[in-house]
């Protein structure tokens, strides 16, 4: 949680709101592969990679 938090506040001070959906996409694309990897939707991922 304590990076989640630094991230915050980096982009608070320097007004870089703009990183915010970048990440939040990284974070979904990361859930996904890890939890895709084993499961019946890994071919509809793998055709999307």
């Amino acid at each position: 949680m304590e990076g989640i938090k630094d991230i915050w506040r980096f982009m608070k001070e320097r007004r870089k709101f703009w990183l915010a959906p970048v990440i939040i996409v990284l974070i979904i694309l990361g859930v996904l592969l890890v939890f895709g990897g084993g499961s019946a939707i890994a071919p509809l991922i793998y055709t999307l990679f």
